[in-house]
């Protein structure tokens, strides 16, 4: 299998930052020590390099060192997120708030709870995968003690209303948690400003190592508390148990601090090689359609649908672009992802789906050639008269299973 040509799936993961990595360097050998071992000066001095890493990345969002609980990732940020504070205030209520567009960290944590004696409500979305904040108001109840609602989603890219969210929850007294992992280095993360109580995030998608991640916890107003789900030590506060991983840490805040840094800089080039993408795509390709707002997206991201074109097929082709699809591939057929159903586009529209990710290294070139390449190969698949219907046919008998489970619900 030859190695692609072009990187176009920044939202599955990042190359790590030459300054991220020198970052990291001196603690994967020379500065080894456990920063829990507090009797002699290698735990000392790994214990001030966590401290100082932890007092960057509050800066960065506003929050106090204590606030940030470092973990393997936003999969784990999520879990002790929802389900810590599910737990910690059950005594207080048991229904929680999320969206069928979410992450599956997340919905999947939520059917946990299901099964556990939670109501979990799925807000719908508009088919621009944007919310009805009225509908969120509404579904708010007395027994209401968390709002799950991601930044920006991973797939299409659309950024949910993040500070009117909340506002809504703190006026009704309830916990707010947002999964920021696709929003971090696309946008301004202010957690005061907000009004978010939780937020997830992960150092792989920003340039960053793999394996490291953080959770924020609010400490005042309100303060909030999380049951922690890994124990064994002290750590993190008691919340999270486990021997740091320092090197991990240093190249998290690294990664962070230049995210903050480039903010405007890499903005700007990202929406401009976007905007251009999706004019070259336009010219040169007809019946295409973007999935999710335009307007209120990160500025990296596109997903489109081909019509007529098998997206499995046509990234099959271009083998020499790093590409994902707007579904995900389970067994011996395509099933349709949950964020695109939930859009309600037409069923063959789901089914040509592409995600577009673009990043830091992204280049002018890099997006007339893949302009080129997707030109020619959607015209050779048109070409070719190719037809979904058999695999759509055995995904809709699959379908009426994901009807029941509300993990995936619309």
């Amino acid at each position: 299998m030859k190695e692609a040509r072009v990187y176009l799936d920044y939202h599955a993961t990042t190359p790590i930052d030459d300054r991220v990595y020198n970052s990291m360097l001196p603690f994967l050998k020379e500065h080894f020590g456990n920063p829990s071992s507090t009797f002699h000066s290698y735990g000392w001095k790994t214990q001030e390099a966590v401290d100082d890493a932890r007092k960057s990345i509050a800066s960065n969002l506003n929050a106090k060192p204590r606030e940030i609980v470092f973990t393997s990732g936003s999969t784990e940020s999520n879990n002790i997120a929802i389900r810590g504070a599910a737990e910690k205030y059950r005594d207080k209520g048991n229904h929680i708030i999320t969206c069928g567009t979410e992450h599956k960290s997340v919905l999947s944590v939520c059917a946990y709870l299901e099964k556990n004696g939670f109501d979990v409500t799925y807000l719908p979305v508009d088919r621009d995968g944007l919310i009805d904040l009225n509908k969120l108001n509404d579904a708010i109840t007395d027994s209401t003690i968390l709002i799950s609602l991601m930044f920006a989603n991973n797939e299409i890219g659309v950024i949910h209303p993040i500070e009117e969210i909340g506002g809504i929850a703190k006026e009704k007294n309830v916990i707010f948690h947002t999964d920021a992992t696709q929003a971090v280095g696309k946008m301004k993360l202010d957690v005061q400003k907000c009004g978010i109580d939780l937020m997830s995030m992960t150092a792989h998608k920003i340039y960053g190592p793999k394996g490291v991640g953080l959770l924020y916890i609010r400490s005042a107003n309100p303060s909030v508390q999380v049951e922690p789900l890994i124990v064994g030590g002290s750590q993190e506060y008691n919340i999270r148990a486990g021997t740091l991983n320092v090197p991990g840490i240093i190249g998290l805040a690294k990664a962070i601090t230049l995210c903050d840094d480039l903010l405007q800089d890499e903005v700007e080039t990202s929406r401009r090689l976007r905007d251009m993408f999706l004019e070259g795509i336009r010219e040169n390709i007809e019946n295409i359609s973007v999935n999710g707002s335009l307007e209120y997206r990160i500025p990296n991201n596109l997903n489109i649908s081909f019509r007529g074109v098998e997206a499995q097929a046509l990234l099959m082709m271009m083998d020499d672009i790093a590409l994902s699809l707007g579904s995900a591939c389970l067994g011996d057929t395509i099933e349709p992802s949950h964020v695109l159903r939930a859009l309600h586009i037409p069923e063959g529209d789901m089914y040509s789906a592409v995600r577009f990710g673009l990043g830091r290294y992204t280049s002018e070139e890099e997006i007339k050639y893949v302009v080129h390449r997707l030109t020619e190969t959607v015209a050779m698949l048109r070409s070719q008269h190719s037809s979904p219907k058999q695999s759509r046919t055995k995904t809709a008998k699959k379908d009426k299973r994901y009807e029941k489970d509300r993990s995936f619900n619309e």
